[in-house]
């Protein structure tokens, strides 16, 4: 009788209960290692969407609210999870969680993973850059793209030597049928053969909706049918509203909030746009191309390591209104363009980006450490 192997305890860490492309990831891959080698516990800072998907894959988690003032307490309760759930690895998200769980981990003598999933504004501060830089002396850093690994780099003074590259990864979808599409054009009120143009993302400055919608009246000229799509929730939505009805677009849009069947908004796209002005790895705009979705892009972040430009998508200049409209008109335009961008942008993230890669560069990380 062969005798089962004990699983070794990871506790995960997130500042942040999403919903976004970080936290997104940190559910994926909690769910995945849970699955495998590891049993995984998320540590929250605070409850929220990350919580309730993790629960849902079926992983653990532990809310760990961070208290105003001294944190002592904080660390006493963080410690005793480590203690009592034999924790043999800690792996933090993003700045506070990376700091608070590098310093519980040197006193618990445990290995510590932190990823950087972004461009988050820790480096205007120098006592953050110099957490940052102790922490990458004594534990290992992640970043999710080449350009974020220059962009630490040159920003908080740490060489690239101790920075490692871990691309954010997708499962491959399961293609909805042409019922499902139908349905859904028929939910949005969507005409048969208008074209249609979506973005998914949270409602935020960064995200650079307000370029998108300076862009479609150029647009609507050439294609009067255009229907833009934005899924997502948060600070923006009425300022945006505002926005469509004063360049009268308003009957052209549709603010759909935060909805939880992507895949099935993707099926009824010809365009997939990403119109931010900073990005670490979009985990929609991979989503969009493993969709095989035409992507336009703005050359910022990680974006530049997926599109290759006129060959698996377009990449535009950041707010800029006037290049958005142009690329979006020439793709609009031209039905094989789409299919081939389509077909480029799903070989390669394919190849390069899928999660279970993703998944087999932290376990070959953890092993290492462990």
């Amino acid at each position: 009788m062969v005798a089962e192997i004990q699983k070794q305890t990871a506790l995960h860490l997130s500042t942040s209960s999403g919903p976004g492309g970080a936290e997104r990831v940190i559910s994926s891959l909690a769910a995945a290692l849970n699955q495998q080698n590891y049993r995984v516990i998320v540590g929250l800072f605070r409850p929220g969407w990350l919580q309730d998907e993790c629960e849902r894959l079926g992983v653990e988690t532990k809310l760990l609210p961070l208290p105003g003032g001294l944190q002592i307490g904080w660390f006493r309760d963080c410690l005793r999870l480590v203690h009592e759930e034999q924790v043999a690895i800690i792996h933090a998200h993003e700045f506070s969680a990376v700091v608070f769980g590098w310093i519980v981990a040197r006193i618990a003598k445990v290995p510590f993973v932190g990823t950087i999933h972004g461009k988050n504004y820790y480096w205007e501060k120098f006592r953050r850059r110099l957490a940052y830089r102790i922490v990458s002396r004594y534990g290992r850093l992640i970043v999710v793209s080449e350009d974020l690994k220059r962009f630490v780099s040159q920003k908080v003074g740490i060489p690239e030597s101790r920075l490692q590259v871990i691309y954010n990864g997708v499962e491959l979808p399961v293609i909805d049928n042409a019922a499902s599409s139908q349905a859904c054009r028929a939910e949005l009120a969507l005409l048969e053969g208008s074209p249609v143009i979506g973005t998914v993302g949270s409602l935020y400055p960064v995200k650079g909706h307000r370029y998108l919608l300076d862009a479609l009246p150029a647009i609507l000229k050439r294609y009067p049918g255009v229907v833009l799509l934005i899924a997502g929730r948060g600070e923006l939505e009425l300022s945006l509203k505002e926005q469509a009805m004063r360049l009268g677009v308003e009957q052209h849009v549709r603010f759909l909030g935060m909805r939880n069947d992507v895949q099935r908004l993707l099926s009824v796209m010809d365009v997939f746009v990403l119109p931010s002005l900073s990005e670490g790895l979009s985990m929609a705009l991979l989503e969009a191309m493993v969709s095989r979705k035409a992507v336009v892009a703005t050359k910022v972040g990680g974006n530049s390591e997926l599109i290759d430009h006129g060959s698996t998508g377009f990449l535009v200049s950041a707010e800029n209104s006037n290049d958005l409209a142009d690329q979006l008109i020439k793709l609009l335009g031209n039905p094989e363009l789409i299919r081939d961008f389509g077909l480029a942008g799903a070989e390669l993230v394919h190849r390069r980006f899928s999660k279970a890669e993703m998944i087999s560069r932290y376990q070959t990380l953890y092993t290492s450490l462990l």
